[in-house]
């Protein structure tokens, strides 16, 4: 065991209570959809494609995506209300209040918002994805492809 003498501090104990996360946007949406009353309420509900414009510095983390490419983008949905527990799911005020983990509320402590969306085209440090029911401005933080049930892929 080693003292403090010896100098090194004693480790501390890692708690997620009270830890401190950092999310970087590698990304931003641009979008038609300028406010929350015009996204509709799932991408396949008549979502609009958008641009998905790269930060410069995680551009080269883009190198091997292909038009026709599937993906899970992950955004910060930026405009959610993060006191809220419980909401009318689909915003219905005759559906029965549920918790929002329940739900695909964009008002939740970590508003984090999920997306399935196919990759249209690649430009240079955009990319055209769709359809996704964003709105213009909204934080990307992950992009991971749908990975194939697929043996071997």
């Amino acid at each position: 065991m080693t003292s403090r003498s010896e100098g090194r501090s004693p480790r501390k104990k890692s708690s997620v209570r009270g830890a401190r996360l950092e999310l970087r946007p590698i990304a931003i949406i641009r979008s038609t959809i300028k406010n929350r009353k015009e996204a509709p309420k799932q991408g396949s509900e008549g979502a609009p494609d958008a641009w998905l414009e790269t930060n410069s510095f995680a551009a080269r983390g883009f190198e091997g995506i292909s038009a026709g490419d599937e993906l899970f983008i992950v955004t910060w949905l930026h405009q959610g209300r993060r006191d809220v527990l419980k909401v009318h799911p689909r915003s219905d005020p005759q559906r029965k209040l549920t918790g929002v983990f329940a739900t695909r509320s964009p008002d939740r402590p970590n508003p984090l918002g999920l997306h399935r969306v196919t990759v249209r085209k690649v430009e240079k440090k955009q990319i055209r994805i769709g359809p996704i029911e964003v709105i213009d401005g909204t934080p990307v933080v992950d992009v991971k492809p749908v990975l194939s049930c697929e043996p071997g892929r």
